[in-house]
């Protein structure tokens, strides 16, 4: 049989799962996919842990040992979450072992409420960096204006980072520059640079959404040829400003000191069109040296039917550079576009946060009812 995952994996794509629950611990099923599917690292966000969370079952025991302390709804998530963020760090601890702290890594999010505040961002940064302990954590900072300093100050304390909501060309040059300052100062601070790791998580299939609407609604027959391309035309531009940066004097004063090159990282990448191949935003966006976070049943998918073409992104340069014309010809305002899908992105996190702390409440609450009346609870 072809080992489809381990040709991609050959290829220079680091295949991680964008999912995490205490199901996935406590079943195996997550040390599974690292020995069986080659992933080597997960991602999570609000919105994965507002589902897992829901699954008050699986965290009876902790609620009732919450509940039982009077913490508040706000500590109890950080805690439920920062525990099965530390146990999946725990499970990938042999990827980041021989990877020398390149994969193996597992993210928890800054709460998204303070995506717009710089300060509140970094301490947070640092709370859960220390609640978590474990050296293959990043810690998620969205790439708000307000999150490109907090990136920085966070990686000058030698914390490791995953800088998420990526967008536009513009912002992701930001936030190179914001990743290069931070280790420039994790060094002036004394830090090995070895141990600080960095991707940038660059969203891919939420752009098609947003671009094909407005190509519908332009609704010429050379707007509608035009969908689904402007993701991957982004990503890959994305991926030569990449190697740009990382071939700079700048970088190389940093390399030479231990440094790791911040990954570009194709988040979304589930498609949303069920008329696109389900493996389209994996096969089209293969390089050495980045990442690629799928939901399982992408990761599945790709292991049933996937093709590993060799380098999709480096040769079709060109073709993206083209397709933005042609974008911009039919009438199609890019930089508002990745303005909103910013704006949404940043929302849709801010609400499934929300949800999260009200189903919790409601857990514990539950919890505390029941070790009040034990008989009650037993009924």
């Amino acid at each position: 049989m072809t080992d489809r995952l381990a040709e991609l994996s050959a290829a220079g794509v680091a295949v991680w799962l964008d999912d995490l629950n205490r199901v996935r611990l406590t079943s195996g099923s997550l040390d599974k996919l690292r020995r069986e599917q080659h992933m080597v690292g997960v991602t999570t966000n609000p919105s994965i842990f507002q589902k897992a969370l829901s699954d008050a079952d699986a965290y009876d025991t902790q609620l009732r040992d919450l509940a039982a302390q009077g913490v508040t709804v706000e500590e109890a998530v950080r805690l439920m979450t920062a525990a099965d963020v530390r146990a999946a760090c725990d499970v990938l601890r042999p990827a980041y072992d021989a990877s020398n702290g390149v994969d193996g890594r597992v993210s928890i999010e800054v709460d998204p409420r303070k995506a717009h505040e710089t300060d509140p961002t970094v301490a947070e940064a640092k709370t859960l960096w220390w609640l978590v302990d474990r050296p293959n954590l990043y810690i998620k900072i969205p790439a708000t204006l307000a999150g490109l300093p907090a990136i920085t100050q966070v990686l000058a304390a030698g914390i490791s980072v995953n800088v998420t909501l990526i967008f536009s060309l513009e912002r992701y040059r930001a936030v190179m520059d914001a990743f290069l300052a931070g280790l420039e100062q994790a060094k002036a601070n004394g830090h090995d640079l070895a141990k600080i790791g960095s991707v940038a998580s660059f969203f891919v299939s939420r752009v098609d959404s947003e671009v094909d609407k407005r190509l519908d609604k332009i609704g010429t027959d050379e707007a509608k040829a035009l969908k689904g391309k402007a993701a991957i035309a982004n990503a890959r531009l994305a991926y030569e400003a990449y190697t740009e940066v990382f071939g700079t004097e700048r970088w190389t004063a940093l390399s030479g000191a231990g440094a790791h090159p911040q990954r570009p990282l194709w988040a979304s990448t589930s498609t949303k069109n069920p008329d696109f191949l389900d493996t389209i935003y994996v096969e089209e966006l293969i390089a050495a040296g980045t990442v690629n976070t799928m939901p399982e049943s992408v990761i599945f998918a790709y292991e049933d039917h996937g093709t590993t073409k060799g380098d999709t992104i480096t040769p079709n340069i060109g073709h993206a550079k083209q397709v933005f014309a042609d974008l911009a010809a039919a009438g199609i305002d890019f930089d508002d576009a990745v303005k909103v899908l910013e704006e949404e992105g940043v929302e849709k996190f801010e609400s499934a946060w929300k949800e999260l702390l009200v189903d919790v409440d409601k857990s514990l609450k539950a919890a505390s009812a029941g070790a009040a009346n034990p008989s009650d609870a037993a009924k």
